[in-house]
């Protein structure tokens, strides 16, 4: 009885994700071609700390955006690098770029909120688009979603790039992303009601309205946190404006992370305010476990058990594999992601809850993050 309990258990926990992972795959869409006569002129907000690997690669890929006016503005937050000097000279043949330096930090802040924040200030136009230093943008990439903030009717879009990956981790990890975010958020909820439970987006993309980032606060609402990508739309749905999220697979490019202890220590930093959240990650970490872990487990459980002693559950225990496997499977083909990370999917969500649980003890124990050369409270 017991077994057939852990069966149903596990197969509830694989089937309805990878139900709901389906389903929201047909309703997250790439944002279509412009429409609209004339899109309103946006100013592209771009970070930078130490940024001179990627920052002119992303800089000119915004300039060749087309069908919209735009501004950029980098803001240099005490970089020690040359990434002022890089930029500096991109705007000197170009009077659509400005650097501009980065006041003090002032105490409490994040340096990301803060830059952000500070950006926002900056900005002639009334559509900010914040943008990541290692992202990289298609032509049609603004235009496009400036199109989908308008067609949507909501006040902040958000877009998941394609993630480049090479090292072990990255490739194991990064591609979780949309498996968590498809398996588990109703995208039909999202756009149909404004709560905050329902806020997803990506801090790499966040194309925000003027008025209300301001009247909700902004990222100065949010300047102690790591995770504006899922903060900030939630933010905006606590103060009852409307979000949604696009495809930029084919649109816009990121390399996230250059290496696999960049990679731990990223996902680690902000984890607490996503899954590993105290009130999230006990609920969280049993989903992920009885339904991406355990069928494989279970799997290879009954192949050394007498066929007798197993009965007609081999084949749920199976359908449960299947299910697990099944939207990794999808996403390898829609969003372009390696195969092996999809065959390795339990490993990966093993080290993913670990990754988790590791954040979640670290807070408790009072320690502090280092990014990006500053020191935080961790998590």
């Amino acid at each position: 009885m017991i077994l057939i309990r852990l069966i149903e258990l596990v197969l509830f926990c694989s089937v309805v994700p990878a139900a709901l992972f389906l389903w929201n795959v047909a309703l997250y869409h790439e944002p279509r071609k412009s429409g609209i006569a004339e899109l309103k002129p946006l100013s592209v907000l771009i970070p930078a700390r130490n940024e001179e690997r990627s920052i002119c690669a992303s800089v000119e890929s915004v300039l060749l955006s087309r069908d919209i006016e735009f501004e950029i503005i980098v803001l240099d937050d005490s970089s020690t690098d040359r990434t002022e000097e890089m930029v500096a000279q991109i705007a000197a043949s170009d009077p659509r770029v400005r650097v501009e330096p980065a006041p003090p930090l002032p105490a409490g802040w994040n340096g990301k909120q803060h830059a952000c924040y500070v950006l926002a200030s900056l900005a002639r136009y009334d559509t900010f688009c914040f943008l990541d230093a290692d992202v990289r943008l298609q032509p049609g990439a603004l235009s496009r979603m400036s199109a989908f903030l308008e067609t949507s009717g909501s006040d902040l879009v958000s877009g998941f790039p394609f993630q480049e990956t090479k090292t072990f981790l990255e490739w194991l990890l990064l591609p979780l992303i949309h498996f968590v975010l498809l398996a588990y958020l109703p995208i039909a909820g999202m756009r149909k009601f404004r709560a905050p439970g329902f806020a997803a987006g990506c801090g790499q993309f966040l194309m925000v309205r003027r008025a209300p980032y301001f009247q909700s606060g902004g990222h100065a609402a949010i300047r102690t946190t790591m995770h504006d990508g899922l903060l900030l739309p939630q933010l905006l749905r606590k103060h009852g404006f409307r979000t949604d999220i696009a495809d930029l697979t084919n649109l816009a490019t990121c390399r996230m992370y250059q290496c696999s202890s960049e990679v731990w220590s990223g996902l680690a930093k902000n984890a607490t305010e996503g899954l590993a959240a105290p009130s999230r990650i006990l609920f969280f970490s049993g989903l992920l476990f009885f339904g991406q872990i355990a069928p494989l487990l279970l799997a290879v459980a009954i192949l050394i058990t007498p066929l007798s002693v197993i009965g007609v559950i081999r084949p749920w225990i199976f359908a449960a594999v299947l299910a697990s496997l099944l939207p990794r499977l999808v996403a390898v083909m829609r969003f372009r992601q390696r195969l092996m990370s999809a065959v390795l999917h339990p490993i990966g969500i093993a080290v993913l809850l670990a990754l988790q649980w590791y954040a979640f003890f670290r807070k408790l124990a009072g320690q502090q993050a280092t990014w990006k050369d500053r020191v935080y409270n961790a998590g």
